[in-house]
């Protein structure tokens, strides 16, 4: 079996269909700058979709990601249990906007030398620059790497897509990109928008554009990611998939397990769901993925780090979650009011039973976690207090899912009433770190308060 080998530092290799040659396009997922980051089995799936087409239609491509090890002799934390670790960071002054904010800001991922120091040496040099954006408060770490790649390549087009593109275009515009792509890429505006950057008449979409993933780009083992489909069926108050993508999407069987079986091959063993409604209409690729793990006796380990929906949790799909490895669970609790929450995803019935199929299928509750929502606006301390004893009440771990205010949902307009931050202005106010929506703020006290609560 191949295994997979990281090469040394500065390497960045180009990656062609074969088919013809093509423009150079560079795809970068750039820093976090923020209070804290975590290493939760984190891939920049949009980046990786939009490389993999490109690459189909012709393109040499290449990826730079500064949240990944990427090269073999750069110092990185020892990842923790199953892939997920820390990140490197660098402390950095924090910006003027958050001066009053009682935390220490950083720069996560790749040292900014060697990321310099691999760009400078790549060969040929990219005709085309795109760059991802995820969290909108994150867009520093954007502008460094825009600056980073105008200073070494002057003559490239540079385009900035993703999440913080998207949901804060006219922010994003001040920037200085050659273009920004709202929206996915296989988009028809967006997918002649960008071939035309290069004078190039803009060829087919390949089939399956939007949902395969150029994974071969990365060369560790640790963990891989796997998609059966993209956007969501439902729609929250506070959840912007929607807005990303509104659409709801499913993978055709033969190309997802085609991504695994590569991955498998490489000698990655842990893998993480990246669907955001992994268990809606679950015989399209989801069960015969488990049954063909099952069939096999293949020895994986398989995470669910985006909250499942619990009220699909029957006894036939636990009882294949288990025989197939899923060793890590996260459900979307949100609140333990079941009479007034958010959405109309879940009753306090359809949790009940969810649960206890978890537990006859033969799972542990210390392999589960339910996600509470915190600091949405108006929300008080007693109902997160009644959640998450609500939750421990059943033996298993109640995670906090701090709340953004995210722009364009339904939720923003409340969320600027109440916070004393000017939201729609500076995305950076936007950052759950700072608890934007909760009175008062971020503070330490008030952290170790509830960091104590869950531990009980």
């Amino acid at each position: 079996m191949p295994k997979a080998m990281r090469p040394k530092w500065p390497k960045i290799t180009w990656s062609s269909s074969h088919r013809k040659i093509g423009p150079y396009i560079l795809g970068i997922n750039p820093w976090i700058y923020d209070f804290a980051a975590y290493n939760l089995w984190s891939r920049p799936v949009g980046l990786l979709v939009c490389l993999d087409m490109l690459r189909e239609a012709g393109a040499n491509i290449a990826l730079l990601d500064c949240m990944d090890k990427t090269w073999q002799d750069h110092p990185w934390p020892k990842p923790h249990l199953f892939g997920k670790g820390h990140y490197p960071k660098r402390s950095l002054p924090k910006p003027f906007v958050y001066l009053n904010i009682p935390r220490k800001f950083s720069r996560y991922g790749l040292s900014y030398e060697a990321v310099k120091g691999a760009l400078q040496k790549i060969s040929p040099y990219p005709d085309l620059i795109l760059i991802t954006s995820i969290m909108t408060y994150w867009y520093p770490g954007v502008v460094a790497t825009l600056n980073l790649v105008r200073d070494i390549f002057p003559k490239a087009k540079v385009v900035l897509g993703g999440i913080y593109a998207t949901l804060c275009f006219e922010h994003a515009q001040q920037w200085g990109f050659d273009s920004i792509l709202k929206g996915p890429l296989e988009t028809p505006d967006n997918w002649s928008k960008l071939w035309e950057l290069l004078g190039i008449s803009a060829p087919s979409l390949p089939k399956g554009a939007g949902l395969k993933m150029a994974l071969d780009l990365y060369r560790g083992k640790e963990f891989s990611i796997l998609l059966g489909s993209r956007g969501c069926p439902f729609n929250c108050e506070y959840c912007a998939s929607r807005l990303l993508y509104n659409n709801f999407q499913q993978k055709e069987y033969s190309c997802f397990i085609q991504e695994f079986e590569n991955e498998f091959l490489k000698g990655v063993r842990n893998f993480a769901f990246y669907d955001d409604a992994l268990l809606v209409n679950p015989q399209k690729w989801l069960i015969p993925f488990l049954k063909y793990v099952i069939k096999n006796k293949l020895k994986i380990r398989l995470h669910t780090p985006n909250a499942m929906h619990v009220r699909y949790l029957n006894r036939d799909i636990c009882k294949l979650f288990y025989q197939a490895g899923l060793t890590t669970i996260r459900l979307g609790l949100e609140t333990a009011n079941f009479n007034s929450r958010l959405d109309k995803k879940l009753t306090k019935e359809q949790w009940e039973r969810g649960l206890s199929n978890l537990f006859n299928a033969g799972f542990k509750p210390e392999q589960i976690g339910a996600y509470i929502l915190f600091g949405l606006p108006g929300q008080t301390e007693a109902e997160i207090k009644d959640a998450i004893f609500f939750v421990k009440t059943w033996g298993i771990q109640p995670d906090l899912a701090y709340f953004t205010p995210i722009p364009h949902t339904s939720i923003f307009e409340q969320a600027k009433k109440v916070s004393p931050y000017p939201l729609s202005e500076e995305p950076l106010f936007q950052n759950n770190s700072i608890w934007p929506c909760v009175p008062g703020g971020f503070s330490w006290e008030k952290a170790s308060f509830w960091k104590s609560l869950l531990r009980l």
